[in-house]
């Protein structure tokens, strides 16, 4: 099979380490990648959202299935974009078409999903510019502190936790009429908060049957003690220690099979990953949120733990019978380190040439922001490599991933230290 896999991130970097392991692949392509998804295939200087690119590179280099990563070209359509056209239309996207997109691609679609199929989570009400007023009026009325989330994408930082009725007003006021995050916040979601412990639970699914893929954690803060600034990741655990069988099965039944059979009721094909992100609130699982997509970092500690054939799974997905395929599981941890550049997540430097990756021997570097300009990696990103163990316990995996960490270098380079040790 030839496959296309679409992004150019981590989590990218992470799929082509392990879709190059099945012996059913003859070629592999990541568009656009990075210095490091160049070892796995061949990298195609692709924009993710240049459908018309990517449709003449499908038909040029015969390519059998797309594997989507991130969520910008699922919420603008690119399966929809596929199924248009007669030419495409028989090539499966890995990823939801637009309308399943919109349980990440909007915050209230994916509130009133929720709702309508009794799946839990936190209480809330969306407003616009034209209900401002009475968004106002409703903050007055809840308990602090107040999750305010824009509607629309906002890579990531769309998500406010208020304190103060006043700081909530404030905030809701510049969201709304002064458009903080874009047209991302012409509407808001107003949401109860939720105190408890986050984890991460992923779905592979057909449509129709599902496969659940390994519970993670991520740790989002730049500071160490989880202090600081918020981050597109700087690590991750899996499994989630304190996410038993008992709650998992809890999971499972209050959450993944409704989200399934929802779809379904709603005539929504949704063929690809669902991520989950939950609060286990008293030892119950609430959804914060939906992603259509893998999550980063976390798809670097999950997918090292599937010990079956990725490409199969997917193609059990494109064909309709993802039930009959094999599905196995590693009973080790796996423990995630994300090296950022200085400055992270703020304004941050480039170009700063990467050495003593090959000096790791006992964990996997994917690269995350790297280019590789005449022979030399440089860091082209604020989230640079992510370096995964594999151990037996969750202990040795966060030890051996942390002391690789370590032994790379750039200039500036900074992790977390003490990702996973609050579950040890």
């Amino acid at each position: 099979m030839n496959i296309l896999i679409i992004g150019s991130g981590g989590r990218e970097s992470a799929f082509a380490w392990k879709i190059a392991q099945s012996n059913q692949i003859s070629q592999l392509y990541i568009a656009p990648g990075n210095a490091g998804t160049g070892q796995y295939g061949q990298n195609v200087p692709l924009e993710v959202t240049d459908f018309d690119g990517i449709a003449d590179f499908v038909l040029q280099n015969d390519i059998d299935m797309v594997l989507v990563g991130p969520e910008e070209p699922l919420v603008k359509g690119i399966h929809d974009f596929f199924l248009d056209r007669d030419d495409l239309k028989n090539i499966p996207v890995i990823g939801p078409q637009q309308k399943g997109a919109q349980l990440e691609g909007s915050k209230d679609f994916a509130k009133q999903f929720m709702v309508r199929h009794g799946i839990p989570t936190a209480s809330s009400q969306s407003f616009d510019k034209a209900t401002l007023a009475e968004g106002l009026a409703y903050l007055e009325t809840q308990k602090l502190p107040i999750v305010l989330k824009a509607d629309g994408l906002a890579a990531g930082k769309g998500v406010l936790i208020c304190t103060t009725l006043e700081e909530a007003k404030a905030e809701l006021q510049a969201m709304l009429a002064e458009g903080k995050f874009g047209e991302a916040s012409s509407k808001v979601v107003i949401e109860e908060y939720l105190s408890g412990i986050e984890l991460s639970v992923f779905v592979l699914t057909d449509g129709d049957s599902y496969k659940v893929l390994p519970s993670a954690k991520d740790y989002k803060r730049i500071g160490e003690g989880d202090t600081g600034l918020n981050t597109g990741g700087m690590g991750s655990v899996s499994p989630v220690p304190f996410a038993d069988d008992e709650f998992l099965n809890e999971v499972e039944q209050r959450i993944i099979m409704p989200t399934i059979n929802g779809l379904k009721e709603d005539g929504i094909p949704y063929k690809g990953f669902i991520f989950i992100g939950l609060m286990n609130v008293e030892g119950k699982p609430y959804v914060i949120e939906y992603n259509v997509r893998m999550g980063d970092p976390e798809t670097e500690s999950v997918l090292p733990r599937i010990e079956s054939d990725l490409v199969d799974l997917l193609q059990g997905i494109a064909q309709g019978n993802l039930v009959d395929r094999s599905f196995t599981l590693s009973p080790k941890t796996a423990a995630t380190v994300v090296l950022v550049s200085g400055g992270y997540p703020e304004a941050y430097e480039s170009g700063k040439t990467i050495s003593n990756t090959e000096n790791v021997k006992d964990s996997i570097v994917f690269h995350a922001g790297t280019r590789e300009e005449n022979g030399v990696v440089n860091t082209a990103g604020g989230r640079v490599l992510a370096v995964t163990a594999l151990k037996d316990t969750l202990f040795d995996a966060l030890q051996q991933a942390t002391a690789d960490a370590g032994r790379i270098y750039f200039e500036g380079k900074y992790f977390r230290k003490d990702i996973g040790f609050d579950l040890i």
